[in-house]
């Protein structure tokens, strides 16, 4: 019996070659966009943390108002200037 001589032509390395090549593309960019989602998510969440930070100053602040701008702190205020309190001044203004 003759052996067959199987040794791969031109057509074939280049075949293989392409093939090899566009696998490694192929996993070369799926690490690369792989890591800039990754960033991206870093970067949303840091946003997001910076976001309820300030919400809460927010509120603390909301809530500040509120004190400062309640009736018994305004007539407070309006005695320690030696001012009278004159119920026919207040307009009350609806949205």
């Amino acid at each position: 019996m003759a052996k067959k001589n199987k040794k791969i032509n031109k057509k074939e390395k280049l075949l293989y070659f392409s093939g090899v090549l566009c696998f490694a593309l192929a996993l070369i960019i799926k690490i690369f966009f792989g890591a800039s989602i990754g960033n991206y998510k870093m970067n949303n969440e840091k946003i997001r943390y910076e976001i309820a930070g300030e919400q809460k100053t927010v509120e603390s602040l909301n809530m500040q108002v509120s004190e400062l701008t309640s009736f018994d702190n305004v007539s407070k205020v309006v005695k320690d200037l030696g001012l009278a309190y004159n119920n026919d001044n207040i307009v009350v203004i609806n949205d």
